[in-house]
């Protein structure tokens, strides 16, 4: 009966979205500087939302300099020519707005919500740190210490970025996704003010950002707005491209870390293509089958079941550079870490020698098909879909053929890629333990 509810449910919502919103209803143009500007009209509530992907993490940045992508990200608020320190947010909110921001290995996204009455003020407010940003070594010092602190409580708090940081430095011999995002201390703690005057030149010129705005505008509204606000803005030399690339991993690595913790944590890391590879949709399937819901694969067998984990999660970050797929288990009490280990890649072994059944594929396609639906139901979900589709599946109009990828994907499909990327050789295990409880080395 629920399975029938929830495809009824499906089926009432598939054609409500599809007739809100089309591909050929997306319109764009590019500035004379080079800045591409997206446009979605929405006039369903008199509010729009702007969406600033920059193309500029982790991955752009080398040694002595790590963390600066995710620095500009609080940099970014604190004062430019026009709106001085701390203005950006109290000049937003006065206008009933309200904004957030987030760094990642690939992209630094700034986002701004607010009444499309005020949607001139947010070009203003943009406009003025992306052209005039000021970076003066009063404020370098002091969000240098913010960083540091967010740096240090976000490594003793979380026990997954604890062991994460390791885990990528292992399996990543060359690539730089191997450096956390936050950045090392000591790069931290020496970072130059020239070294920022350096990267934002670089990074933050207007041909290296995708502008989408959707919401209750007008195509002729947001032509007239970029034309004066952000035309003339210089643009730069286009940064130069990422060319290492990581060699293929022959053999297993292990890793383990020690941190005072209740229970051992044990992480399984497999390296897989990029986001605009042909295998992303089934590997996401994949991700789901093993752990979206009690009802997955490893929830059910290892926490309810077998009763060797306490939490588990799968995790596979979207990315423009293969990444890895991350497995995350908690242990249970009296549980240990080789015990924990050898009962997730048993639930793989399952997969890649039986595959997976026709309900879990059905459910997955359902919950893949709901969360894109409920995405595209509102203005904010529109705006963030559509950026990330541009950059990371290479165009906004694959976003529109997303259901269809999903829809395609085959039980063969699910255990092809299990086969073909789950491999030891492909591994690298992390284990977390106590500095009281330390588990055995393989």
């Amino acid at each position: 009966m629920k399975k029938i509810l929830w495809l009824s449910c499906l089926l009432l919502l598939a054609p409500l979205a599809q007739a809100q919103t089309k591909v050929e209803d997306v319109k764009t143009l590019t500035l004379n500087n080079g800045m591409k500007v997206i446009v979605l009209e929405d006039h369903s509530i008199p509010n729009a939302n702007m969406y600033l992907f920059w193309k500029v993490g982790s991955r752009n940045e080398r040694p002595g300099i790590t963390g600066l992508s995710h620095f500009f990200e609080h940099m970014m608020f604190n004062g430019a020519k026009k709106y001085g320190p701390k203005m950006f947010d109290r000049v937003m909110e006065a206008n009933g707005g309200s904004n957030n921001a987030y760094t990642t290995e690939d992209v630094t996204v700034y986002t701004d919500w607010f009444p499309s009455s005020s949607i001139e003020v947010m070009f203003d407010l943009e406009a003025d740190r992306i052209g005039a940003l000021n970076i003066s070594s009063k404020m370098l010092e002091s969000e240098r210490g913010v960083v540091l602190s967010e740096r240090s409580t976000g490594l003793e708090n979380s026990n997954f970025q604890s062991l994460q940081a390791q885990l990528k430095s292992t399996a990543f011999f060359a690539h730089a996704y191997r450096w956390p995002v936050i950045g090392y201390e000591s790069d931290i703690k020496q970072w130059a003010k020239k070294d920022l005057e350096d990267y934002f030149k670089t990074y933050y010129a207007p041909n290296n950002c995708v502008v989408v705005i959707v919401g209750d505008v007008t195509l002729a509204q947001v032509k007239k707005l970029s034309a004066k606000y952000f035309e003339p803005i210089p643009g730069n030399t286009p940064p130069a491209k990422v060319r290492t690339v990581e060699p293929p991993q022959n053999g297993e690595k292990r890793v383990v870390v020690h941190k005072k913790i209740s229970s051992p944590n044990v992480a399984l890391a497999y390296h897989v293509p990029s986001t605009s590879s042909q295998d992303y949709y089934a590997l996401d399937m994949l991700s789901s089958i093993l752990s979206s819901g009690n009802s997955s694969r490893l929830r059910k067998s290892l926490i309810f079941d077998q009763q060797v984990a306490s939490a588990i999660f799968t995790y596979m970050p979207q990315s423009f550079d293969p990444n890895l797929f991350y497995l995350y288990g908690v242990a249970a009490r009296n549980i240990t870490p080789e015990k924990l280990e050898a009962a997730m890649l048993a639930e793989i072994e399952k997969i890649k020698e039986k595959g997976v059944t026709d309900f879990e594929l059905q459910k997955t396609k359902n919950q893949k098909l709901m969360r894109f639906y409920q995405q595209m139901e509102t203005i904010n979900g529109k705006a963030n879909s559509i950026g990330t589709y541009e950059l990371f599946f290479g165009s906004y109009t694959k976003l529109f053929n997303a259901p269809k990828l999903y829809e395609n994907v085959t039980k063969e499909d699910i255990q092809r890629v299990a086969k073909k990327y789950f491999i030891k050789t492909n591994r690298t295990v992390g284990y977390l333990l106590s500095p009281e409880k330390k588990g055995k080395s393989k």
